[in-house]
Order: structure tokens, then C-alpha cells, then sequence
């Protein structure tokens, strides 16, 4: 039998990984006005950077978690992270744009080869506690996110990009890590109990349900993962174009930010454990839009408190978002898993390479208005099934 008390110890270790995992992505992120002036980058091209990386995640994700669904492979944990350390090393000395795009695709797939399994050894994790899990694992990425601006402003900005080499130490902390992390899930894995040890507690909805339910998840991702990049992205060029603010003020604010960002997650898996996750999903959605819509009209204090609030509240969708998922096809945490990680960092990508051209051909203010609308696909949550729904 699992054990249905919660391993911290896992947990903090899986949510670790995750921080130095997401961390280095946020430090390529932070860095794109050094790699704009070294290499002479267009927005467009700055945009496709992200697009590599995130895209490249978003194709694998979803393949790798259903075939880790059928096969699961604990050592792969330490293996991606290793791939992202290579990626590391060699986005550090890249001589031109496409060593750079190379780089990136790296990164890209050792986060594929991370998120789906380590999203099931969270909830292996859990004991019964699912919101929670899924949000301490969630976290951690999420504070690795806000470190990143924050250690490319310390650390690379100053001295130059050939300093991103010393990063990949962080991906080989994180793979020594998850190999101690996988022998823990090997060894849970030789009980045929820890793979479907959810299946028994929610109601089997009819298909048609089901299929609306996951497509509604997926475009409420889709206008969280959108405007998240408008941010993670162009914040830095943003605020210095409009408000004249320096590189490494711009990279503080950031972190800043991104900072709220991780406060937001953590507060969103346990809250939707007490009183549902659809409740979660309307106010983190749909609750943000006021602040989004008056986002692109405030002076520069007022960008940054309304940065903070959007951060808090936009971010704690994700792990309610994941966790109904995972409740509506019970059995499949990898294939869910996969898919909806997979899918966030593909309209990332997505997202920041349609608003770099968009940029390029008006203005980096006008991305900010064009995206100030989109949490008001929030308005669809209302066709999700309730808390009895899933539960009776």
C-alpha cells in the first residue's frame, strides 16, 4: 500500500528541481537584451528563442507522458536535467543565432523529459493531497522562475553571457537530486497500486463531458499561458521603453514580478482542496481581467503594483487547473500532465513569437493592450462540472 501521509521529503525534492529547472529557463529569458545587443536580435527573432525552447518542451511533453503512463522511467528525471545542462553550457559560448536556437531546443527538451514525470512523482507524493502537491511542486519552478532575472542582474549582466556557464553546476545539484528522487519512485513503482491510486475517487463522467471539460481547461491555459508571456517575455523591454527605466532595474522588477508569480501558485492547490478548484479557476482567470485591462494606462509605480496583483492571481490557476484535469481522466497523470505542460509552454512560445512580430510592426505597448483582454476567457469556466460532479 502507499502511504497516504504526505512525503515532504520528496515533495521538497521534486519541488527543488523544479526551482533549478525553471530557474536557468529564466535566466535565458532575462538575458534576451544582452543576446539582442551582442548578436544585433530583432523582437521577431527574440521571440523565436522562446518559441524553440518552449515549443520543443511542448511537442515531447505530451508523447513522453503517455508513454510513461504505460512505461514508467524514474531515471529519466536526472537524464533531462543533464540535457539541460549541456544546453546550458553551450548557449554560454554560442557564436551566432542559430548556436543560440540550438541551445534552446536543448533546454527545451530536457524540461520535456522533467515535467511529466516529476508531476506524477508529486502526486505519488501527496497522500491524498492533491492540490497541495501539485502546488508545492509547482512552486518551486516558479521561484526558480523570479530567481532567474534576478541572478542574470547579479551575475551575467555585468560581466557578460560566457558567466551562464557556471549555471549549469545548478543542473547537476538538480540531477544528483532526482536520481536520488527516482529510486524512490522506482521503488513505489513496484506496487501496481501507485499507478491508478486515484482512479476510485472520482465519479466516470460521460465522454462528451469529459472532452468539453479538458477543452475548456486547455483554452483557459491558453489565455494564462498567452499573457504570462507578453510578461515573462517583453516586461524588460517594455518598462525600459516606456518608462526609460535601466537594464538591471528592468530584471529587478522582474523577479519582482515573477516573485508574486511563485506566492500565487503555492496559494492555489490547498485552497482549491477546501473549497473546490472551479472556484480557484474563476478568481484566478477571470478575477484578474480589471487588473490587466488597466495595466497598459498606469505610470510606472502602478505597472509594478499591478504587476504583483496580476502575478498573485493569474498564477494560481495552473495546479487547479492540472488537478481537475487529472480528476476528469483518472488513471492518466503522465498523459495529463504532459499535456497540459506541454501545452502552457507551447502558447508560451506561441505567444511570444506572434507578440515579437506584433511588436516589431507597432509598438511593444500596443502587445500590452491587445493582451490586457484575454483573461476574460475566463467566462467559459462556468461550463465546467462542479465539486459533486467529480466527487459523487
Amino acid at each position: 500500500m502507499i502511504s497516504k501521509k504526505t512525503n515532504l521529503t520528496i515533495l521538497t525534492s521534486i519541488s527543488g528541481s523544479h526551482l533549478l529547472n525553471d530557474m536557468m529557463q529564466s535566466i535565458l529569458v532575462a538575458i534576451y537584451p544582452i543576446l539582442q545587443s551582442d548578436f544585433s536580435l530583432t523582437f521577431s527573432q527574440i521571440g523565436l528563442i522562446t518559441f524553440t525552447y518552449q515549443c520543443t518542451a511542448s511537442f515531447l511533453q505530451p508523447l513522453i507522458g503517455i508513454y510513461t503512463d504505460k512505461n514508467p522511467k524514474p531515471f529519466s528525471l536526472p537524464i533531462g536535467m543533464l540535457i539541460t545542462m549541456v544546453g546550458f553550457i553551450v548557449l554560454a559560448f554560442a557564436t551566432n543565432f542559430h548556436i543560440i536556437l540550438l541551445a534552446a531546443s536543448m533546454i527545451g527538451i530536457g524540461s520535456a523529459i522533467f515535467h511529466p514525470e516529476s508531476s506524477r512523482v508529486a502526486r505519488l507524493a501527496s497522500g491524498g493531497r492533491y492540490g497541495f502537491a501539485q502546488s508545492f511542486f509547482q512552486v518551486g519552478g516558479n521561484l526558480g522562475t523570479s530567481l532567474g532575472p534576478l541572478l542574470a542582474a547579479l551575475i551575467i549582466t555585468p560581466y557578460g553571457k560566457q558567466n551562464m556557464g557556471y549555471f549549469s553546476l545548478c543542473a547537476l545539484l538538480g540531477a544528483i537530486i532526482l536520481f536520488r528522487v527516482s529510486k524512490w519512485y522506482t521503488a513505489q513503482n513496484k506496487n501496481k497500486k501507485s499507478n491508478n491510486d486515484q482512479v476510485s475517487e472520482t465519479k466516470k463522467l460521460s465522454r462528451k463531458v469529459v472532452v468539453i471539460s479538458l477543452v475548456i481547461l486547455l483554452a483557459l491555459v491558453f489565455s494564462k499561458a498567452f499573457y504570462l508571456s507578453s510578461i515573462t517575455s517583453y516586461y524588460t523591454f517594455y518598462l525600459m521603453h516606456k518608462f526609460s527605466v535601466t537594464e538591471q532595474d528592468s530584471q529587478i522588477y522582474l523577479f519582482i514580478f515573477l516573485f508574486s508569480v511563485a506566492a500565487g501558485t503555492f496559494m492555489g492547490g490547498p485552497i482549491g482542496d477546501r473549497i473546490g478548484r472551479k472556484y480557484v479557476i474563476w478568481i484566478s482567470i477571470l478575477g484578474v481581467a480589471p487588473f490587466t485591462l488597466l495595466l497598459p494606462y498606469a505610470n510606472l509605480s502602478w505597472t509594478i503594483a499591478l504587476s504583483i496583483l496580476i502575478g498573485l492571481i493569474l498564477s494560481s490557476a495552473f495546479s487547479a487547473i492540472l488537478v481537475f484535469a487529472q480528476e476528469l481522466v483518472p488513471g492518466k497523470v503522465g498523459t495529463v500532465s504532459g499535456l497540459f505542460f506541454g501545452f502552457s509552454f507551447g502558447m508560451g512560445g506561441l505567444g511570444a513569437a506572434i507578440l515579437g512580430k506584433v511588436a516589431d510592426k507597432t509598438s511593444i505597448e500596443y502587445v500590452y493592450t491587445l493582451c490586457s483582454y484575454l483573461p476574460l476567457i475566463g467566462l467559459l469556466t462556468v461550463f465546467l462540472p462542479g465539486k459533486k460532479a467529480l466527487r459523487e
